[in-house]
C-alpha cells in the first residue's frame, strides 16, 4: 500500500477544490482552502516516510547502521504548517475587512469588486 498516502492526499485536496467551487461564503471559501492546504502536509509526509527507518540523531549509533528518515522533508512540513497558517490569518482578516465595508461574506453580493 505504497499508494495509499498518494490516494488520501490527493482526495483531500479535490475535497478542498470542491468547496472552495461551490462555496458561497468567504470564510467557508478560506477553510477550503486550508483543507488544499493540509493535502501537502499528508503528500510530504508521504514523500519522506521510509519503512523501518529512525529519527536522524546519531548520539548513541554509528553514522549508517540503520536507516534515517530525510530531515529536510520534515523540515518542509513544519514550515508549510506556519506557512499555511500565516495565509489562513491574513485571509480571514481580509474577509473580516470586506465584511466590515461591504456588509456581506457573500461573493456574490459584492459587486463593488467586479471589474
Amino acid at each position: 500500500m505504497h499508494v495509499l498516502p498518494y490516494l488520501i492526499a490527493a482526495y483531500v485536496f479535490l475535497t478542498g477544490c470542491y468547496g472552495l467551487a461551490t462555496s458561497r461564503n468567504l470564510i467557508h471559501a478560506v477553510g477550503c482552502l486550508a483543507v488544499c492546504q493540509s493535502s501537502t502536509y499528508v503528500l510530504l509526509l508521504a514523500v519522506g516516510y521510509q519503512n523501518g527507518a529512525t529519527a536522524p540523531v546519531f548520539s548513541d549509533i554509528k553514522p549508517g547502521s540503520r536507516p534515517v528518515v530525510d530531515p529536510v522533508v520534515q523540515a518542509l512540513t513544519l514550515t508549510d504548517i506556519v506557512v499555511g497558517a500565516t495565509v489562513t490569518a491574513l485571509l480571514l482578516a481580509l474577509v473580516l475587512q470586506i465584511a466590515k465595508r461591504h456588509g456581506t461574506v457573500d461573493p456574490d453580493e459584492l459587486r463593488e469588486l467586479r471589474g
